[in-house]
């Protein structure tokens, strides 16, 4: 059995976006790709074929990738997102090193740094976790210990 992942509702909701296009409009593309590539003649040395064909491996690849995801999420709803505790699906905005930086806090298949998302399970999410405007703890960081003052908490925007 999978292990759970946490996702918040939009990060959801993007798998099943995801799912529901590569089942509906990609697939169709692919199948439609394959059939025309098959009309110009001899397999075995068609480029076109074996590209669509690949394209199509990649594609069902992905869609039984996003089953088991979809399958395996714990999707935390807002009414578990107490706004005055750093949480998973939390806004939190801090000073790291002199610096005021805001993030989200999501779950960790959903981070992505050049949005400032980042996981509950990296090493300064999970030291924000269950703290509160006004806390100021250490972190040790693959950068080396740095200081992080919690100056706002509140719901993911």
């Amino acid at each position: 059995m999978a292990e759970k992942q946490k996702y918040t509702k939009e990060g959801f909701q993007k798998l099943n976006d995801e799912y529901e296009y590569l089942t509906k409009v990609k697939r169709e593309e692919v199948k439609t790709a394959i059939a025309e590539a098959r009309s110009f003649g001899d397999l075995s040395e068609n480029s076109e074929y074996d590209e669509a064909r690949n394209e199509q491996a990649k594609v069902e690849s992905r869609i039984k990738e996003l089953e088991e995801l979809i399958r395996n999420a714990e999707v935390t709803s807002d009414e578990d997102i107490d706004e005055s505790i750093v949480g998973l699906g939390s806004y939190v905005k801090i000073i790291k090193n002199g610096v005021e930086i805001e993030y989200s806090i999501v779950g960790s298949n959903e981070a992505n740094p050049f949005e400032n998302k980042i996981s509950d399970m990296s090493l300064v999410g999970k030291s924000l976790i269950g703290k509160r405007a006004g806390d100021e703890i250490e972190v040790k960081t693959n950068a080396g210990q740095v200081v992080i003052k919690v100056l706002e908490v509140s719901r993911a925007k």
